[in-house]
């Protein structure tokens, strides 16, 4: 079995400071063989937020892969955004923004989606989509990391990613097993699966640390890798409650190709 942890939106700058233990104490007894951050670690990309962040993600007990949101690049500060957007997240957090990993037989690649030019709305590139595609491992479990998701349901209100659809079409023609996202603190896996199945599978996660009380709950995930299963612990925390709750298990198994809610 292969265990990844998936946490997004941590929000450090405005993050749920009585969460942060519990958070850190479940992720490092699910004793994971990689954690996966996909971006928001700070809430509006300050270098007090960062070294908060950065301090956080150290006491991780497991190996770490994370990526950047819109939230780690300036807001306010243009000349800063359009010229130095990453200046901060690469001091603190990571030099390279779109990390590559291998664990088990889990291949995770990573897409950095912030746009400095429309802060909220992110973008793929062409360039990017091809080098996701050029890196598939066929023997693997190929799993694809990014803030903003690839598809949203018709109730949310953010504008999609640009160059979302020719992402999802050609992710999916080139075998792109599992895309983990974040960005709209909306949980959701399998949402966009059809009955028939689908050869990726979309996971979005809430937010893990965020205290707007509009987002009512946070949380994170466990995915433990079996042969052709996946199992997801999805942890709980509602804003009135001092903790998490037991975890919520969802199954789902991989064949021909093709994944399955079960």
């Amino acid at each position: 079995m292969t265990r990844l942890i998936h946490l997004s939106d941590l929000h450090f700058g405005y993050e749920r400071s009585e969460l942060v233990e519990p958070l850190l104490e479940r992720v490092n007894a699910a004793n994971a063989d990689l954690v996966v951050v996909t971006g928001d670690l700070t809430h509006r990309g300050r270098s007090a937020q960062f070294a908060r962040a950065a301090k956080f993600l150290r006491r991780i007990e497991a190996p770490l892969f994370a990526v950047p949101g819109n939230h780690d690049i300036p807001l306010y500060r243009l000349t800063d955004r359009m010229m130095k957007p990453y200046r901060r997240y690469r001091r603190s957090i990571a030099e390279n923004l779109e990390p590559v990993g291998h664990v088990g037989k889990l291949r995770v690649q990573g897409v950095n989606s912030v746009d400095p030019m429309a802060w909220q709305r992110g973008v793929i590139t062409a360039a990017q989509i091809r080098r996701i595609g050029e890196g598939i491992d066929p023997d693997c479990i190929n799993i694809v990391a990014l803030h903003h998701p690839l598809q949203q349901r018709p109730t949310v209100d953010k504008a999609l990613m640009r160059g979302a659809p020719e992402a999802l079409a050609l992710f999916e023609l080139r075998g792109v097993d599992i895309v983990l996202t974040g960005h709209l603190h909306i949980w959701a896996a399998g949402a966009f699966l059809p009955p028939e199945g689908r050869g990726m599978l979309q996971i979005q996660a809430g937010t893990a640390l965020c205290a707007r009380e509009t987002d009512l709950q946070n949380e994170f995930a466990v995915l433990d890798f079996q042969g052709p299963d996946l199992t997801i612990e999805r942890y709980v925390a509602p804003m009135d409650e001092s903790g998490f709750r037991p975890p919520e298990f969802i199954h789902f198994r991989r064949a021909n190709r093709r994944w399955r809610q079960v």
